[in-house]
This record gives C-alpha cells, sequence and structure tokens, in this order.
C-alpha cells in the first residue's frame, strides 16, 4: 500500500482513530482506472446523496490528510467517478506555473474569439494580448467556513444528487489532479495546469475547491473581487480558464463580471 492511500485506509479500518469524532456512512473505496495488479485507491465516497451540512461535517478530516469534495451525478452519467478517473494520465501541478498556463489558455480562446464578429465586444476591455494576472482580493471571511456556507448552498439545489467523498490530499487545489479528474478533456487534457491555476486562486482568492460533476466545477471563494475594475481582471482569468463560461453563459466578459463575480462567494465552471 502506498503512502498516499494509507490515511484513506486507516479511515476505512479505524475512523476514531484517524479522527476523533468522525463516523463513517456505508461507502466504498474507489481506486485508479490503470491502477495494474496492486490498483490504488483514490478516495472514498459515501452510497448515499449527502446532506446540505454533509461538507461541514466532513471538514475535519483534513487532519488525517484528507479532504472532502461533493461528487455530482450527472443525468445518465451516475457514478461518473466509476472507471473515469486516472491520475497517471495527469502530470505534477508543481511544474506549472499559473501565469504561463493562463496565457496559453487566453492566446487560445482570444484566437477562437476572432473568429466572431461580435469579438471586440466579448472580451472587452482587453485585447487579443494577454492582460496578465490580477491582484489578490481581499479576504471577507474565513476560507473554510465560507466553503462550508456555499456547500450548504448547493447541495439540493444545483447540485441535486451529490455523494460527499474524501481525497488524500494536502491542499484542495490539487483534488482534480490527485484523482485524475478528467471533466475540461475536450479544453484541456491535463488537468495539473488547471491545478496550478486553481493553487494561485486559493494563494490570492482564498478558494476552494468543493464539488466536481462530469465536466463541472464548482469553488467556494473567500476573497472575492469587490469592484466592477476588480471583477474585470478576475474575469479575463476565468475566460481563459473556461471560456464557454463567457461563450455559452454571458454576452461579454464585462457581463460575466458584473453578474457573477463582483462579491460573489461561489464560482462554477462548466466545459461543453
Amino acid at each position: 500500500m502506498t503512502t498516499r492511500s494509507k490515511p484513506l485506509t486507516q479511515l476505512l479500518t479505524d475512523p476514531v482513530g484517524a479522527v476523533p469524532g468522525l463516523s463513517l456512512p456505508p461507502g466504498s473505496l474507489v481506486t485508479e482506472t490503470n491502477g495494474g495488479t496492486w490498483p490504488e485507491p483514490l478516495l472514498w465516497v459515501a452510497d448515499e446523496v449527502a446532506a446540505p451540512r454533509t461538507w461541514a461535517e466532513y471538514l475535519p478530516a483534513r487532519d488525517a490528510g484528507l479532504r472532502p469534495v461533493l461528487l455530482q451525478d450527472e443525468a445518465g452519467l451516475e457514478e461518473w467517478w466509476d472507471g473515469q478517473l486516472d491520475p497517471g494520465m495527469v502530470s505534477d501541478p508543481d511544474v506549472h506555473r499559473a501565469e504561463e498556463v493562463l496565457e496559453d489558455f487566453w492566446r487560445s480562446a482570444a484566437s477562437e474569439t476572432e473568429d466572431d464578429e461580435d469579438a471586440g465586444e466579448t472580451i472587452a476591455p482587453f485585447t487579443a494580448r494577454w492582460p496578465g494576472l490580477a491582484s489578490p482580493g481581499r479576504t471577507a471571511a474565513d476560507p473554510e467556513a465560507t466553503a462550508a456556507d456555499v456547500a450548504q448552498a448547493l447541495v439540493g439545489h444545483s447540485l441535486k444528487s451529490p455523494r460527499i467523498a474524501l481525497v488524500p490530499v494536502g491542499r484542495a487545489a490539487d483534488l482534480p489532479a490527485a484523482i485524475g479528474w478528467s471533466g475540461p478533456v475536450n479544453y484541456e487534457d491535463d488537468v495539473a495546469r488547471l491545478c496550478a491555476v486553481l493553487r494561485s486562486w486559493e494563494d490570492r482568492f482564498q478558494v476552494r475547491a468543493i464539488a466536481l460533476a462530469y465536466a463541472r466545477l464548482d469553488l467556494s471563494v473567500a476573497a472575492p473581487p469587490q469592484t466592477l475594475e476588480e471583477a474585470l481582471a478576475v474575469a479575463a482569468e476565468h475566460f481563459a480558464f473556461c471560456p464557454d463560461n463567457i461563450w455559452q453563459g454571458y454576452g461579454s466578459i464585462r457581463e460575466y463580471a458584473e453578474d457573477a463575480l463582483v462579491g460573489k462567494a461561489h464560482w462554477t465552471f462548466w466545459w461543453d
């Protein structure tokens, strides 16, 4: 058994010893898709649908080296995480720099937007040139408390049937890479590059990855932009990170910044 899987094994065999006061409902281990003869456990996931406060209840699992995350079933894709996770196809987030990743993404998205006759309006006030990273936000609340509040608001609403899962990972930003999630595969096949951006957002905006679906990511944000000017700079990063947020949800980066970012404690991304 490898070092990464020990927290999961300990939690399953001795949950009280691993995390005092924490008890697990019925659940199971999910292993690597291409794990070989001895597939390694990637995460533990509950059998039953989570309640609104479930995410907060499992936050103490951090003391055992585990991070909670909600896994959302999709219509026709129940239990997508069973047989769909392959960390062997993912690089290490350590080898990527967030700004280089975002600049690369920005150039690609901006070049595709140039084919649109309304391209200038879509990315205004920016041009095809990468505008650089947004300034850090001002922390408005405790990041873990914010994550718990956002998770509670999502369960039963935009997340209709999530399961609570526990992942052996040091920081929430690395969750997608740690389990080999492939949600943005039609846009980027190495999710570690996205995790490098999540690390930067974790540092600058106190984000936490709280939910994953087949092609959707939900983050809580304890230091969101507070003005339109600040939000525009963040919106440029979001456009690079997930262009579909603007292309398929809003008419422009400016509209997205005004409606989805100013003072908002929840960011969501969906890749077509």
